[in-house]
Order: structure tokens, then sequence, then C-alpha cells
């Protein structure tokens, strides 16, 4: 690692971040990117570490999040290395000033088989992505970006060749095994959907809608068996003790309780992605934002 050491980037990160699909201001019009502008200045100002941007966002819905904001950490969950060619994504990286390039993390991921008609070799094409990234001028360092693993393998290309590693949809205990495998220098930042919903029934049916379809993807499935979880886990939407291990569900104060699960279990940040069961996860969770920031108070940028 060369621009950030695990030090600085926690204190860059913070523990608690936002994890949104919705901020790709490049898939929707004006309005659709006034709101997303007036909603990262508000989560800035309510104190969340980092901003991520979720569901494979370009460069461009990058860069607008960061001229939208002043302080805040902006990270991308994930950028699909199939989409940008790396000399292009460096060359927007570069276009950026240097005080919004020092906070921005650019997070990168292989996708999946069933989504990427020329998928093959994940961690071949990343490891070669990698290499373009080194060799673009100026480079973008290890220091600058995070892979998002989830295997053995792409755990220790994360530490080896990364700041570290953004798994999503995963647990308490991947979060340890991934601990372990990166060793206790690189950042581990997992993302944790959340619903905020004192329904245990209703919540899981919220949380059931939006896993049916992750259930689907086999780099999922398969982590997931590796986690002792079997095929009958993943029938209607997932299982009960499946929903309870990869989601936060409850009241904003049991939400703060099982994000320090994950802390506890080896994260150095938590990116929280909050599902309602009106919006499916696609709008801006306000209301959401708020009540979660109001839980957690001083533990957004500090250390808990």
């Amino acid at each position: 690692m060369t621009s950030r050491t695990h030090e600085t980037a926690h204190g860059a990160f913070g523990r608690i971040g936002v994890w949104s699909g919705a901020l790709h201001g490049s898939r929707t019009d004006d309005a659709g990117r006034r709101a997303i502008a007036e909603a990262v200045a508000e989560l800035e100002e309510l104190g969340y570490g980092t901003l991520w941007i979720g569901g494979s966002p370009s460069p461009e819905d990058a860069t607008a999040v960061v001229a939208a904001t002043r302080t805040v950490t902006v990270a991308t969950g994930i950028l699909n290395v199939w989409s940008h060619p790396a000399e292009e994504v460096a060359a927007r990286l570069t276009a950026l000033d240097e005080a919004a390039r020092r906070r921005f993390v650019l997070g990168l991921g292989v996708s999946h088989g069933p989504l990427v008609p020329r998928y093959k070799k994940p961690y071949s094409a990343m490891a070669g992505y990698l290499d373009a990234l080194d060799a673009a001028t100026p480079a973008v360092e290890p220091g600058e970006r995070v892979l998002a693993a989830l295997g053995p393998k792409m755990l220790r290309l994360a530490a080896d060749r990364a700041l570290g590693a953004h798994p999503y949809l995963v647990t308490t205990e991947h979060t340890a095994e991934a601990r372990e495998a990166l060793g206790p220098d690189a950042l581990l930042a997992p993302e944790l959907t959340v619903v905020l919903d004192t329904d245990p029934d209703r919540a899981r049916a919220t949380a059931r809608e939006m896993l049916a379809g992750y259930l689907r993807l086999p780099n999922y499935t398969a982590n997931l068996l590796r986690l002792g979880f079997t095929e009958g886990d993943f029938e209607d939407g997932g299982s009960v003790r499946l929903l309870d291990a990869l989601f936060a569900l409850g009241g904003a104060e049991q939400v703060k309780a099982r994000t320090g699960e994950y802390l506890d279990a080896g994260a150095d940040h938590v990116a929280l992605q909050v599902l309602t069961a009106d919006e499916g996860g696609a709008g801006l969770p306000l209301a959401e934002w708020r009540e979660l920031a109001a839980a957690f108070g001083d533990e957004l940028r500090g250390d808990r």
C-alpha cells in the first residue's frame, strides 16, 4: 500500500457509512441529479464517514458525488471491471483536483457470470485490471482502491494489491474469516443491508424480495455454502436463518447492535444499505438515514 496506510484509511472511512444504489446521476434526469446532490450533502452533514455508490456505478456517477460533497470519503461499490477500461477510469481520476482525489476510493469488482456475457477467469481479469491501473499515468495506486472480495484468493489479492476488501452480502462469520485472510493491516469494509421495521415478519418479507435476485448469482451462493448454509436455505427467497444472518432487521438500536457485531468480528467500517418496502431499495431513504444517524450519534466518525 502506498498512498494510504491502514491507520489513515481507518480515519478517512470512519466506522459507519452509507451504501446506496440510488446515487447514479447518469441514470436520471436533472431533477434526479439535484436530489442526489442534496442527499449526499445531507449525509455528509449527518456525519457518515463514507458514501458508497452501489449498483455498478460509472466514473461519472462517482465524480458527481465527489463534486456535491466537501470532506466525506466517496467510494464506488463497485465499479464493474468488464464495463469500464482501466485506462479510461485512470484518466477520469486524473481529472479530479488533488483534494477531491484524496477522498475518493475506487471500489472494483468482477460482477457475475450470468450478468456479463464475456465473464471468465475473474481472478485473472482483476489482476490484469490492477496491472493496467499500476501502469497508468499517473497510476491509480493500491492505496486508492478496494476490491469486492468474497473468496480466499480475491481476499489475498485485496490485501496484496489494494487498500483492502469491500465484501457484499456477508455474515459476521465471513467477516471474521475475511479479517484472518486479509491480515491485520488491510481495510475490511463489508456492506450490511438494513430493514428498519420492528415487525419481524414484515421485515423479513422486505429482505426476501431483495435477496431472491442475489440467490440466482453463483458467486454469492457459493460463498454462503462455504459458510455452512445449504441449498434449502436458498428456497423461497431465503430461510429465516439466512435472512437473520445477512441482514440487520428491526429498529435503529437493533441495527446499531447488529452493526457492532460486524465491527467486533473484525470490520474496520460497515457500509449500511437501507432497504425499504415501498422503494425496494431504489430511492433515497432520507428519513431512515436520519434515524440511523441519530441512533449512532458520535460513533459515525469516531471509534466505538
